[in-house]
């Protein structure tokens, strides 16, 4: 069924492609329709995981010769992300209008970018792994080169690409690196996992481990990788922004806790407070840029600088054996999980309800509007309750996520924390002073033009938002998949 999960939307594309000229409401509904049906087909493979190792497993020869095969399967720590992606996409496909330029072939691109995503995820094998790294690059230049805003669209989308394309290689080459290491040569990540193949190696672990680590840094992005993200998600449509941000963005940090944690651990404690110092400078970069800025989506974009930042900060700690326990480097894993989903869900809502001011008004510029809470007050509370979660407001994820972070964090690397701890406070600021210039006082010269959200609009980014309540609330149905994976993950750096 996993199979059938990751490639179906790809079916899907290939067909919308394939059949004569239809008209925009139908290829939207079934662009929706499989959506959902991906979302189900997600949930009952979680429903029906046991909890324990790999489950859903599918290993078969692919390139014999080489030591590469296609190996699937899920656990507690791609279970979620799967969950995001599917539920990410389905928003998107609410959210485009029917009418949008070029539909089928936007619609297309989509699935088969969805297809790219969950393959990733679900990948236990380096060259697989790879392979959907790469294609994920290709799908989202074509998002932004084709349907982003104005003449910079291109520019961004060719920064992107090489940008990021350049980090793959990078990968690729740490990839090659493990599989000369190890005996008998493989890329299967179970394989190197249970014998890590470099272990003792000094210099080649630690070369191998920045070429791994190179590559999904940039994609992350981290400080200094990250010059790329901001000019792409401003010149991106709403919908590429909302992928990009929830869930290619994820796909740096989960190859972090997939790959270089278990299969290099002697390298990851060794150069773990490297991770920890530049997690903390990109947590504190992100968000004080992000305060600077006065185009909406800009500040938006940053703040996933911010957030990313913070993830990287406790896998650094999950490294930093000596001094500290098990259960609290546990839970810094575990938080690290919690945020890629609950960072995920929040900005892929933010960068929705920032198309909508594109939409309205023709532009992301902050001082341009005001007043809009009178004016749209649906737009304004889902604005306001996605900045909270943001900024961490106890009763939403982003509050679950951080405070594990930062527990489990502590005890490894209690200053770094404690410094990283500044980013919340600026965080909490800069949205603040985002939502004032918004929605309150005097009317801006383009708050004339923006009505409240429509019927898609509001079902495309309420359920979002309503997942984020839910795992603030009641994290447990999220915690119990996580924790037995960020349990094993932190024993396999500790060997």
């Amino acid at each position: 069924m996993l199979t059938l999960t990751v490639f179906a939307p790809l079916g899907v594309a290939a067909l919308l492609l394939a059949l004569p000229r239809t008209s925009g409401r139908a290829v939207r509904t079934v662009w929706v329709a499989t959506c959902a049906v991906e979302l189900a087909l997600v949930s009952a493979l979680w429903v029906t995981y046991d909890g324990s190792g790999i489950g859903h497993e599918t290993d078969r020869p692919w390139i014999p010769g080489a030591g590469a095969g296609y190996h699937v399967g899920v656990d507690g720590l791609s279970l979620p992300l799967l969950a995001l992606t599917a539920v990410v996409f389905l928003a998107c496909s609410l959210y485009t209008p029917a009418g949008q330029r070029g539909l089928r072939r936007f619609a297309a691109l989509f699935l088969a970018l969805e297809t790219t995503c969950l393959g990733l995820f679900a990948a236990l094998d380096l060259i697989l792994f790879f392979l959907f790294f790469d294609l994920s690059i290709v799908g989202m230049y074509f998002v932004i080169a084709g349907w982003g805003h104005g003449a910079r669209a291109a520019r961004s989308a060719l920064t992107f690409f090489l940008y990021t394309f350049v980090g793959s290689l990078a990968l690729l080459l740490g990839f090659i690196g493990l599989y000369a290491a190890a005996t008998p040569h493989t890329f299967d990540i179970t394989e190197l996992t249970a014998d890590p193949p470099l272990e003792g190696g000094g210099a080649a672990g630690a070369l191998v481990l920045l070429a791994i680590a190179l590559g999904l840094a940039v994609k992350t992005p981290t400080v200094p990788f990250h010059t790329w993200l901001p000019p792409a998600h401003t010149d991106a449509p709403a919908a590429g922004s909302a992928v990009l941000a929830a869930v290619l963005l994820k796909m740096g940090t989960y190859g972090f806790v997939r790959i270089a944690l278990p299969v290099l651990p002697q390298a990851w404690r060794t150069y773990a407070l490297v991770f920890v110092v530049v997690g903390v400078v990109s947590a504190l970069y992100g968000a004080l840029v992000a305060l600077a800025q006065t185009d909406f989506k800009r500040m938006v974009a940053y703040t996933s600088v911010n957030h990313m930042g913070y993830v990287l900060l406790a896998l650094g700690a999950a490294g930093l054996v000596a001094g500290s326990d098990a259960q609290a480097r546990s839970v810094a894993v575990t938080g690290a999980v919690v945020q890629m989903v609950s960072h995920g869900l929040i900005t892929a809502a933010l960068f929705l309800l920032a198309g909508v001011l594109w939409e309205r008004g023709g532009t992301y510029r902050m001082d341009a509007y005001g007043g809009l809470a009178a004016r749209a007050p649906r737009f304004a509370a889902l604005t306001a309750l996605a900045a909270f979660a943001s900024l961490g407001l106890p009763g939403l994820s982003g509050f679950v996520a951080e405070f594990q972070i930062f527990a489990g964090s502590l005890g490894s690397a209690p200053v770094p924390t404690a410094v990283a701890l500044l980013g919340v406070l600026v965080t909490a600021g800069l949205f603040l002073w985002a939502l004032q210039r918004l929605f309150l006082g005097p009317a801006g010269d383009r708050s004339a033009g923006v009505s409240d959200l429509r019927g898609a609009q509001w079902w495309s980014v309420a359920p979002l938002l309503g997942l984020s309540v839910a795992v603030g609330v009641a994290p447990r149905w999220l915690l119990d998949t996580v924790v037995p994976a960020a349990r094993t993950t932190v024993e396999l750096v500790s060997r």
